[in-house]
């Protein structure tokens, strides 16, 4: 249970008497309804403090345009108006507004930034002029956004330099910075961020994600898959994570054992992905299975074989731990945060080596000793990302910067 910032003496001077619990503002500009990972990680986030006896507010852009208060899981969650963003109509953008009503209201003993954007950078200001101490931790790549911002591969060097140039503006403002991993941490250094950088894991629910005694026939049927082996997929279905290498690398497989791939998740590059599938013969062993509830998550995982990761800019990967915590192998891309995520539960390969994909995808679903050693050494490592850990870890950061 979290321990409150704010006591008071007892009159006959005995132990200190709680007068009110933590209370934390955490700004975001994605939260559910949205799905991506920065939106999972901040609403467990604000849940998982809330259940730990922190009082948690969240501000955050609506998902439907108005602005509107409610209490969410806990957690009250500000939503503030949004309108539609031009260059991708299914996405919406914050109208910028100044946040010090808000945060005079709240009261917060912290502020807890999730980015950088447009409510991030709004909390932030008026964090500092309110002296609210600010937590910041960082998901953001510049290639997250190159391909919604519809940025020509010739101009996103440059352009990338100006998206670090204006992260470092806005976070070097905070008191204590995190991000998921010390490859992430490295990452910032790398980018020229002379602050510090704690890496703290994501984390993740070890009590809900665990490997699964049932025959994985059991699981397939929940999501009508058929019963053979399967690589498995979770994420947006967007540009960065390089799913038409995974497409591409499934007849290969086909050579060897009779398997297929299943995507989760939603993304402006499923058109293209069916169309693959279909051109290169494999359609009848591509299933996308679209959006599934964080509740159904892991039957999905039990569903599968392997999970595969071919992406290149994740900063730790949520999903790729929750396949680690079900006892899944992983065959992820040697980029960024990911070769932390593998050491001795499977393999990674070359982003675009079509074949060493293949071939470790073969490896893991021909073998059921093998794929049993990798899936307990991932469950070992995934134990070290307890979410419990972590958020105690930010409750402590949390205290500090507010003395």
């Amino acid at each position: 249970m979290a321990m409150p910032l704010h006591t008071v003496s007892d009159v006959a001077g005995l132990a200190p008497v709680p007068e009110r619990p933590r209370r934390i503002l955490i700004s975001s500009d994605t939260y559910p309804p949205d799905v991506n990972g920065a939106a999972y990680f901040t609403h467990r986030l604000a849940t998982g403090l809330a259940a730990r006896g922190n009082e948690v507010h969240v501000v955050c852009q609506s998902e439907a345009g108005p602005a509107s208060t409610d209490m969410v899981d806990g957690v009250v969650v500000h939503r503030l108006r949004s309108a539609p963003l031009l260059v991708h109509p299914t996405m919406r953008v914050t109208v910028p507004t100044r946040l010090d009503r808000l945060v005079a209201a709240v009261g917060p003993d912290v502020l807890h930034t999730q980015g950088h954007f447009v409510v991030g950078r709004a909390a932030i200001g008026a964090a500092r002029r309110a002296g609210v101490p600010i937590v910041a931790t960082n998901h953001f790549m510049p290639d997250n956004l190159f391909q919604f911002g519809h940025i020509p591969e010739r101009l996103r060097t440059k352009a990338g330099k100006l998206a670090w140039r204006d992260f470092s503006r806005i976070f070097r403002r905070a008191d204590h910075i995190t991000t998921p991993t010390p490859l992430a941490a490295r990452l910032l250094a790398d980018q020229g961020f002379g602050r510090d950088v704690e890496a703290v894991s994501c984390g993740i629910d070890l009590t809900r994600f665990h490997p699964h005694a049932e025959p994985k026939a059991w699981a397939r049927k929940m999501f009508d898959l058929p019963d053979r082996p399967t690589a498995l997929f979770v994420g947006r279905l967007d540009e960065e994570k390089r799913l038409d290498e995974l497409v591409r690398a499934l007849p290969l497989v086909l050579n060897e054992t009779d398997a297929q791939v299943a995507f989760v998740g939603k993304g402006n590059q499923r058109a293209e992905l069916e169309r693959l599938a279909r051109r290169i013969g494999v359609a009848e062993r591509v299933f996308f299975l679209g959006f599934v509830p964080d509740e159904s998550m892991p039957q999905a995982y039990a569903a599968a074989d392997v999970f595969a990761m071919p992406g290149v800019a994740e900063l730790q990967s949520i999903a790729t731990l929750e396949a680690m915590a079900t006892g899944l192998p992983v065959v992820a891309a040697d980029a960024m945060a990911l070769p932390h995520l593998v050491n001795g539960n499977g393999y990674l390969f070359q982003p675009g080596d079509v074949i060493g994909l293949a071939r470790h995808l073969t490896a893991v679903l021909t073998d059921d000793d093998l794929r049993a050693g990798l899936g307990r050494t991932s469950r070992e490592l995934a134990l070290t990302h307890d979410d419990q850990s972590s958020l105690a870890r930010f409750e402590r950061i949390y205290d500090e910067v507010a003395r």
